[in-house]
Formats: C-alpha cells, structure tokens, sequence
C-alpha cells in the first residue's frame, strides 16, 4: 500500500492511553508515531482516555500523560483537556452511547446475555488449557429462549453481554506485516461488555474509532490479536474498517520484553535524570523506524518530513540506553551556556548546591555569576562557557 496516495487532510489518528500507569517509551513511541504521520499528512491527531477500568484508572496517571506528551511536543488537535468535534474524549463519559450500540447488537440477535458463573468459566479455561486446546467459551448461553433470558434478568442473575462470532475467516492488510488471516473458531463467542454501563475494550474502541472517524489505526503488535475481534463488531454494525499498522515490540539488548532492568522508565523519570524532549524524541523514533540512511539527529520537523509507516520494521527494536547517553549528550553541546544553566538551576537548587532563585540576590538569567550556597563562591559564566 503507498501512502503517496492518501490525500492530504483525510488522515484522522490517535493514541489511545489507559490512565492506568505513567507515560512510559512504548507508548511515546506510538504517540509519536501516530503525530509524526498525521503532520506529514496534513491530518488530525487526537488524544483519548480509554478509562473504563475505574478500579485501576487515576487522574494522577491521566496528567502524567498529558503532560509528558506536551513535554516531549507532540500535541494534539482534539482531547479531553480542548475538547473536539467528536467528543467527550473519555471513555468514562460516553457510556450512553456504547449502551445504543449494546443494545442495538442485542436486538438484532448479534450479542445475547452470557449468565456462566465465573468459576465454571475458569474451570473449563484451564481445561481447554491443559489439553492444548485454546480456551474459548463453549457458547452454552449462545441460544438460550428469549423467555428464559429475560426471566434471568428479572431474577438479577449476574451476566456479561457476549458477541456471537460468526464462524468464516478473517483477513486484513496490515501496513507494515502485510496481510494477516484469523480463523474465528479459535475466538469464540467474546464478552464485550460486563452489562449496558460498562463495555469492555475490544467494543467500546470499536464504537470510538467509528464515532471520531479514525481512519489509521497504528498501535503495538501486541494488539495484532485484537485486531480480528475488532473487525468482527465493525461488520455486525457496519462500521467501514480503518487501515491498520501494527509497530514493533521494544526489547531489552537481550531481546526479551523491555523492563525496568533495562533501564527502561517512565518518561517523567527521564525528565528528572536530565534528558532533553529532543533527545527522547530522537531516540524513540529510531525505535523500529529506519530512514535507510546514515544519519542519526533528527528534529521534529525533518522527522515530520521524512517519516514513513513503510520503513517501519516487522522484527523488535532494540532499546540501547548508551544510544539515548549519545544523544542526550549531542543535544545538551548545542545549548547555550545561559539556557543550560537556566537547566541546571532546578537540579542545583533540589541539591542544595544553590540557593532558591528568591533568595539569590539580583538573580536574572544571563547575569555574570551564580551564588553556590554551602561554599559561598560564585559561579563565573564565562569561565564556565569555556569549560562547556
């Protein structure tokens, strides 16, 4: 698929975070991704709260997000902070709408009331595990009458509301791995919602990319197995289906998943240590992407102009955190000495090295010395300039 052919302006994408954990490399790596092609595109690139886990969703997490992103500069057209023509931009606030939805499979006999206990669902789950089978619901609740259904709900029998998968193949091109086949026996019936007020992944995004007019999903390979599920509730609601990318995994060198062994942290983390917005940008877009020259700094906007789903790559990318050290330190050598001091300061200040900017007599940025607090002496510009 060449994407020379996309017109200009018609490019609709987002990321689409659970508020569940910090802003961590994968996901800025997919932010920016997701940024760098709907600005080569001239598109919209939106932000949106996947917040229906309200056990483990937090505000805390939410802000860290936004305002980790901003930090790293990739900004969006619509969100839940600015609003948007395709709003609210939560999960957690257009339950009304995956409820019409809900209901409307429910009528038209393509999802039905699923009253298995848990445990018998775990139960035949680790049978089916344990004879190598793949462990999908046995669709014992598939067919049940429509008297006994609503008897069981008058009752307030505990339910989840299941999609009936209808037995074909599916296949889809993805960008970047080409075309992808799933046979759906191997799904099964899937719940797609604990009731009509609380929707589970895989439906309430389905009704989100369809109402915000996605037309380019591009997210992790971890969602690959998503993606036929997905495509399934698109068809039985007649949803046209958007084009999918799926990126690379990010591995540790050793080439298992990446972790905090790796030094892999979250990106408010890396802020605190002193690595530059640009140096992350930089570094996380070499993350599965190759421009196929020899070149390594680019800015935002050469990123912008040369990026391609095309040149991402199908095999893992490497996390090498001397490489993220080599950048960081190429981009610190092309600030002035009066912005890296003004960048200095927070941390100097924190260590006790330096007075609070109150407290520092005529303090301004640009001024010929900096008083050090525990010794006294003063820090002369130009002689440190020299040393820079």
């Amino acid at each position: 698929m060449s994407f020379k052919l996309i017109e200009p302006g018609k490019v609709r994408v987002r990321i689409a975070p659970a508020p569940t954990g910090f802003l961590h490399i994968g996901l800025a790596r997919t932010a920016l991704f997701n940024y760098l092609f709907a600005k080569k595109y001239e598109g919209v690139f939106i932000l949106r709260i996947e917040d229906t886990d309200i056990e483990r969703s937090d505000p805390e997490f939410e802000k860290n997000i936004l305002e980790n992103l901003k930090w790293l500069g990739i900004e969006w057209s619509e969100g839940p902070d600015i609003g948007g023509e395709y709003g609210p931009y939560r999960q957690s606030q257009r339950l009304e709408t995956y409820a019409k939805y809900l209901e409307k499979l429910l009528t038209e006999n393509k999802a039905y009331h699923c009253f298995c206990p848990e445990e018998e669902l775990e139960a035949q789950k680790q049978y089916q595990m344990s004879i190598g089978q793949p462990p999908i619901y046995s669709g014992k609740c598939r067919d049940l009458p429509l008297e006994t259904v609503q008897k069981y709900l008058a009752e307030g029998r505990p339910s989840i509301i299941r999609f009936k998968t209808p037995a074909k193949k599916i296949e889809f091109d993805d960008v970047i791995r080409g075309k992808i086949e799933f046979d759906t026996s191997l799904i099964g019936d899937i719940a797609i919602a604990k009731n009509l007020a609380t929707p589970l992944y895989n439906f309430a995004v389905v009704i989100d990319d369809f109402e915000m007019k996605i037309s380019h999903v591009i997210r992790g390979e971890d969602h690959i197995s998503n993606t036929p599920k997905q495509i399934l509730i698109q068809e039985a609601l007649g949803f046209p289906r958007p084009i999918y990318a799926h990126l690379p995994l990010i591995l540790g060198p050793d080439r298992t998943k990446l972790s905090k062994r790796h030094e892999a942290i979250a990106v408010s983390e890396y802020k605190k240590q002193g690595y530059l917005p640009e140096t992350i940008i930089n570094f996380i877009a070499f993350l599965g992407w190759n421009p196929g020259t020899e070149r390594e700094i680019y800015s935002m906007p050469s990123l912008i102009k040369e990026f391609s789903l095309e040149k991402v790559q199908k095999g893992g990318a490497i996390f090498n955190i001397k490489r993220l050290d080599f950048l960081n330190g190429f981009y610190i050598r092309q600030r002035s000495v009066e912005k890296l001091t003004e960048l200095c300061l927070p941390y100097l200040i924190e260590a006790g090295f330096l007075k609070s900017h109150e407290e520092v007599e005529e303090f301004h940025l640009g001024a010929p010395h900096y008083e050090i607090s525990q010794t006294k002496e003063l820090i002369d510009l130009v002689k440190l300039e020299k040393i820079v």
